[in-house]
């Protein structure tokens, strides 16, 4: 793979794929040939990696899986926690041209039984705490030929699948790529289905060092020397990005952990390993700035930027993170459609409250109600035109051409730009209010409301009156629980902080305190469940 030398900050590089091209070889194998086999590329839980021994590691998965009858286009299922064994199966299954698909570890079986039979995959590889939620899946899928269990950390595993480890150890460390090119799909990646049943966006082998060059390399800068941390997890886009592809695309350190991404969790991840980069999501940044005593000597003190998506970060938490830290937080946004993030804050250039500035590489346009573009200062559907857009969903052709247009692909956010190339969020187009006939951004209220320091979040959804108007109402989670008990007095002081800094018609008729608000496994709150719940 060839791109131009320009500064990627000041000019988006041009990149030049190969004909012959397999993603696997380009991330792992080059940094072996250039001398850095030594170097660190994952420590998990229970162990480190080189890249010498990923590549030894990717090449036994991809003979291990030849030797199960896989070929190039089968797909391969990975149900697995975030561990170097996720690692070496997915490139390995990519560099013998056949497909893994990642899925969301927190899915109920009810999905798998769906998604197995949707994908057709061959083989599963799972992690051994995982498995009781596939069998049903696996008995009713007539093309699963054979399941490979992976060891979790602390785990053990005694039943009739075969281990990971043994398929492995039984193979050669000696593995050709297959004959793949650029535009040859490599993966999938599944929607985490909040809003229907979920969808196979089917990606390239360049897809995933576009994203490299265009966002880790010209956003984040990232270095060899940096060191990776990532508490989304490698099964959706976000996730794969942070901890695989971008650091392997530069021969850096990438720290991965199975254990769910609490705060306390990710705060003693942060002190132990000491990244450089971290990636989050708001409702996370949100629930660790909770903790007075989290800073650079309780977390980690050669943090140099973080980032986030998923959905917005309100102003007051990068701020709030930015004193703490003295380093910024680069929010932005990505989709599982387009791999990762295309519109984003930029070192030395962040705006809190906007989501910053397009990725370079990637065209932006803000279409109103009549399908026409709206000027800067009006909020309008974003779409966006880029070279990481999936092909298409598999076995869906309705909602691949709702979805993808030509060049063009509809994210389903509503945004406005103003006078100076800034994005602000406006919300999910569906999650809109229109109140007294004018649009109001659920995620503006939220952040006013988020502001208040009894609040950690809130969500916002329409509610009829009793006339039948919609207004907003808000679900509020407090920062101390029995502060639930002054709600009455509470009501009143949250209503009159938001008309405090919004205009009046937007504030919250109705607040309710509840424990925690519905989100799917990757952190987006389902705000269709407040609505009908």
């Amino acid at each position: 793979m060839r791109y131009s030398t320009t500064d990627p900050r000041l000019k988006p590089p041009r990149i030049e794929f190969p004909a012959r091209y397999n993603a696997a070889t380009d991330l792992v194998e080059r940094h072996v040939e250039q001398g850095h086999g030594g170097r660190i590329a994952f420590q998990d839980d229970e162990r480190r990696c080189t890249y010498g021994e990923l590549l030894e590691q990717v090449n036994r998965a991809g003979n291990a899986l030849r030797a199960l009858g896989v070929r190039a286009e089968d797909r391969v299922l990975l149900v697995m926690l975030d561990t170097i064994d996720f690692a070496c199966a997915f490139l390995g299954a990519m560099k013998i041209g056949a497909v893994p698909v990642p899925l969301n570890t927190l899915f109920p079986p009810k999905d798998y039984e769906g998604i197995v039979l949707d994908s057709r995959a061959r083989v599963i590889v799972a992690s051994d705490v995982l498995v009781p939620k596939l069998e049903t899946a696996v008995h009713l899928s007539p093309h699963v030929a054979r399941v490979l269990v992976s060891r979790s950390p602390g785990g053990a595993y005694d039943g009739p699948h075969a281990r990971w480890d043994d398929a492995l150890a039984a193979e050669s460390t000696e593995l050709g790529p297959e004959d793949t090119g650029p535009d040859d799909v490599a993966f999938w990646l599944y929607s985490s289905g909040s809003t229907g049943r979920p969808k196979g966006a089917m990606h390239l082998h360049s897809h995933l060092m576009t994203t490299s060059v265009l966002y880790a390399q010209a956003v984040l800068g990232i270095k060899s020397t940096d060191v990776v941390y990532s508490a989304a997890k490698l099964f959706f886009a976000y996730g794969l990005g942070n901890s695989l592809t971008f650091p392997l695309s530069v021969g850096a350190h990438a720290v991965l952990t199975a254990e769910r991404p609490t705060p306390a969790h990710v705060r003693a991840v942060l002190h132990k390993h000491q990244p450089t980069i971290f990636c989050g999501v708001p409702t996370l940044f949100a629930s660790m700035l909770a903790d007075e005593t989290l800073g650079p000597a309780t977390a980690s003190r050669e943090l140099r930027v973080s980032t986030s998506a998923g959905e917005a970060l309100p102003r007051h938490i990068g701020e709030k993170w930015r004193a703490r830290f003295g380093s910024e937080i680069l929010d932005g946004i990505g989709s599982t459609e387009m791999l990762h993030i295309f519109l984003s804050n930029h070192p030395g250039d962040v705006r809190y409250g906007t989501s910053g500035k397009p990725v370079g590489g990637y065209d932006l346009k803000l279409v109103g109600d009549d399908g026409e573009p709206v000027p800067a200062g009006e909020e309008g559907s974003l779409w966006v035109n880029g070279p990481t857009a999936a092909v298409g969903y598999f076995r869906d052709r309705a909602r691949s051409l709702s979805t993808f247009h030509g060049p063009w692909t509809r994210t389903g956010d509503r945004y406005m730009r103003d006078a100076d190339g800034y994005y602000t969020y406006g919300g999910r187009s569906d999650d809109m209010l229109k109140v007294g006939g004018i649009w109001v951004s659920p995620f503006e209220v939220e952040s006013a409301l988020a502001a208040h320091d009894a609040v950690l979040e809130a969500a916002v959804v329409g509610h009829e009156d009793d006339d039948g108007l919609t207004k907003p109402k808000a679900f509020v989670v407090l920062k101390d629980a029995d502060a639930a008990r002054k709600s009455s007095a509470l009501v009143g002081e949250l209503q009159a902080f938001v008309k405090g800094s919004l205009a009046p018609y937007k504030y919250p008729r109705w607040i309710e305190f509840v424990a925690e608000l519905p989100k799917t496994p990757t952190g987006k709150i389902q705000r269709f469940k407040l609505r009908h719940g």
